[in-house]
């Protein structure tokens, strides 16, 4: 497997906009099944966090008023990241937000996201659901952190997609796995992958 770049983001809310912003970012680089390099930051987007987000990550307004700005951050991990191929627990959500943020500093992302919770679904479908807290403790991987900080949760997720990539060689027998394989699975549906993988390996 090729570098992978496991990115989580904390913001005020679902949806990307002026007023829902993102506060920390987190990027870890895998490298054969270990975590190699980091990248962590609070963001000062100059919005304010709602009582409820405060409470769930721990990010306070206070904290926010001596980080650097967002402007600063998403330089910086945009330079860090580079062209790695990327990956995130939803996706969806992250990149919204990686795409968001990286617009306003004029900005594109050049490289495309795989999800580990659609590979979850898919290859751990006995998981009583597939949060990532749930499905580290259901594979037995270690807590990282504070859950909803985006290191404790960027590297939950490294851990997690090295879990997907162990379980696709060696139950599976896949031989060679690539961040555009993993994407491809993502979207196999669920009552199929069994016989998706057989005819990958020519079975």
């Amino acid at each position: 497997m090729e570098r992978i770049a496991v990115i989580d983001f904390e913001t005020t809310g679902i949806t990307p906009s002026s007023s829902c912003r993102a506060t920390e970012i987190a990027v870890v680089i895998l490298e054969q099944g270990r975590i190699v390099e980091r990248y962590q930051s609070l963001m000062n987007a100059g919005v304010r966090v709602p009582a409820f987000i405060e409470q769930l990550t721990g990010i306070s307004n206070a904290m926010l008023r001596t980080a650097p700005s967002a402007e600063q951050v998403m330089n910086e991990v945009n330079e860090f990241v580079g062209t790695t191929p990327l990956l995130a627990h939803n996706a969806a959500f992250d990149q919204k937000f990686w795409d968001f943020e990286l617009g306003l500093i004029k900005r594109t992302r050049l490289q495309n996201f795989a999800c580990s919770l659609l590979l979850a679904r898919r290859l751990m479908p006995t998981a009583p659901n597939h949060k990532l807290g749930t499905l580290t403790t259901f594979a037995r991987l270690p807590h990282t952190g504070q859950a909803h900080r985006a290191m404790a949760d960027a590297e939950m997720a490294a851990n997690l997609a090295t879990y997907l990539e162990q379980e696709l060689l060696q139950k599976y027998g896949v031989r060679e796995l690539s961040h555009d394989f993993l994407r491809s699975l993502q979207k196999v549906p669920a009552a199929k992958i069994d016989e998706h993988l057989k005819r990958h390996r020519g079975l």
